[in-house]
């Protein structure tokens, strides 16, 4: 018997951030607490498959980063070592799972606490949430709800602006309107100031983004988006620093906390995919970022706002671009950030006085302590 918290870490899944996934569940098993924690990897396919791994089977890093490509089809190439396949079905009498492998069975009532890293839909959007609620786990992050919102920009926006913080002009075109009504969706883009930017609404990691400076770039721009959603974001472009700050929930009922901002830096282009995993030169982060104390308050505590106006919890990277006149536009809630020891979500942590590890640990013990 062991007195380790037994603390199930769910990855991969089924979006197009799959394989980014892999990279941040490599850098939470290789930094978790061993002496307070026992990790219980359990990867699911592409293709929907549950895998149960060994921990010490597991030998991919940031090393790999070569094999993280926009239509990367599985990812498994850099999952070294044997995994065994598990099927999930019903406990009689429970209210429980149970992972059938040849290494052995693993109940869910016998994981203390699911740590999910999911990137993208079928995960981070409150679909893993809700299964895990329906057999009453804990978990690490947001729930249902909030999961569902910070993944749909859309709706994201919509919250946002309810609550009175600023975002970027936009509006939202379905598969069936582009189909049915192009010109009506050109005409009003045309109405935009450019550059626009083409977003798929349930996709991250920049996947499928376009950058649109004149119109006759939306047609591509269109197809490019709606190939990742049935649903994409027209906006305008923001003129601006690009700063980003970590959310952390507070215990035991006490408000949130928040770090210090950092900046993701590019001297050329926009943070597209390539310039966040690809190793791309001319972009750099800085933290803490060179800011006034007045505009860093003000971002401090519209991230914490937008936190609680989606009913965040656990924890969320919030992106905001603070314009040459110090507006403060936000672009994003990520309630499941990138989460390797580079991220900048663990970054603004650590100089705010909260190093990696000691940050899994505190994610751990605030999922225990969360009332669902």
């Amino acid at each position: 018997m062991t007195s380790k918290l037994r603390v199930g870490i769910l990855f991969g899944g089924r979006s197009s951030e799959h394989t980014i996934s892999l990279v941040t569940a490599a850098g939470v098993i290789d930094n978790i607490d061993r002496e307070r924690f026992e990790p219980v990897p359990i990867v699911i396919t592409k293709q929907g498959k549950w895998l149960q791994v060994d921990p010490r089977e597991l030998h991919f890093s940031l090393e790999h980063k070569v094999e993280i490509d926009e239509d990367s089809n599985e990812g498994a190439a850099i999952i070294d070592g044997a995994s065994s396949e598990v099927a999930l079905e019903n406990r009689a009498g429970g209210k429980g799972l149970v992972l059938h492998s040849a290494t052995g069975d693993i109940d869910f009532d016998r994981i203390d606490v699911f740590f999910p890293l999911f990137h993208g839909r079928f995960g981070e959007d409150g679909t893993i949430q809700g299964m895990l609620e329906l057999f009453d786990r804990p978990y690490v992050g947001a729930g249902i709800l909030a999961s569902a919102v910070g993944q749909d920009k859309h709706f994201t926006k919509t919250v946002l602006e309810h609550a009175g913080i600023t975002v970027a002009p936009w509006f939202t075109v379905s598969r069936r309107k582009w189909r049915d009504s192009p010109e009506s969706v050109r005409e009003r883009a045309s109405r935009m100031q450019l550059p626009l930017f083409v977003k798929p609404a349930r996709a991250g990691s920049s996947v499928g983004v376009s950058r649109v400076s004149t119109i006759d770039e939306l047609d591509a721009a269109m197809q490019k988006g709606l190939a990742e959603d049935g649903r994409v974001l027209i906006e305008e472009g923001i003129t601006g620093r690009e700063i980003e700050l970590g959310v952390l929930g507070g215990r035991g009922g006490a408000a949130p906390r928040v770090s210090l901002p950092g900046e993701i830096v590019v001297d050329s282009g926009y943070y597209d995919f390539e310039a966040k995993y690809g190793d791309a030169d001319g972009v750099r982060t800085e933290c803490p970022a060179n800011l006034s104390e007045e505009v860093t308050q003000r971002l401090q505590q519209t991230a914490i706002r937008a936190f609680e106006a989606i009913d965040g919890a656990g924890l969320a990277r919030v992106d905001f671009f603070v314009t040459p006149d110090d507006q403060l536009v936000l672009n994003e809630i990520n309630t499941m950030p990138g989460f390797t020891p580079i991220s900048m979500y663990p970054v603004v942590w650590r100089e705010t006085g909260i190093e990696y590890r000691e940050l899994i640990t505190e994610l751990i013990e605030l999922a225990l302590q969360e009332e669902r």
